[in-house]
């Protein structure tokens, strides 16, 4: 039927199919990388999945309380003895932040191995300096 051709565009990617005018339920360009976040006694530990992404990609920054996790990539593949028609770079930048009270933020330790950032985080010492103040 040349009725149906005409409804679906001519330049219909993957990309475009997982947008939200095609399936609202799932965004590739809001999508971002996954956490897992757990609190034991004594620290939080979080735990990113960040496959194919190098240390170098990666910031941390805490500042009031304020866990960030940012993540910049870029990749280029420069071939000069082509005539492009068609050619694709990829870039991508994703950034979680998350709140994280009472932290020692100089004992914080992350690690990166196999794709995966893992986050520790001990919890600060919260020194009960409450006092019952007797009336006179």
């Amino acid at each position: 039927r040349r009725e149906l051709y005409h409804e679906v565009p001519r330049n219909f990617l993957v990309d475009d199919f997982f947008s939200d005018d095609y399936f609202p339920m799932r965004s590739l360009r809001r999508d971002t990388f996954k956490l897992d976040i757990y609190e034991e006694e004594d620290v939080f530990m979080i735990e990113a999945d960040l496959p194919g992404i190098q240390k170098e990609d990666i910031s941390l920054d805490f500042k009031d309380g304020y866990l960030t996790i940012a993540v910049k990539k870029e990749e280029t593949k420069e071939e000069s003895s082509k005539k492009y028609l068609h050619r694709e770079r990829m870039q991508c930048a994703m950034k979680r932040t998350l709140y994280l009270r009472d932290v020692e933020i100089d004992q914080v330790k992350a690690n990166l191995e196999h794709g995966i950032l893992k986050i520790n985080a001990p919890k600060a010492k919260i020194i009960d300096n409450a006092k019952r103040i007797e009336i006179k």
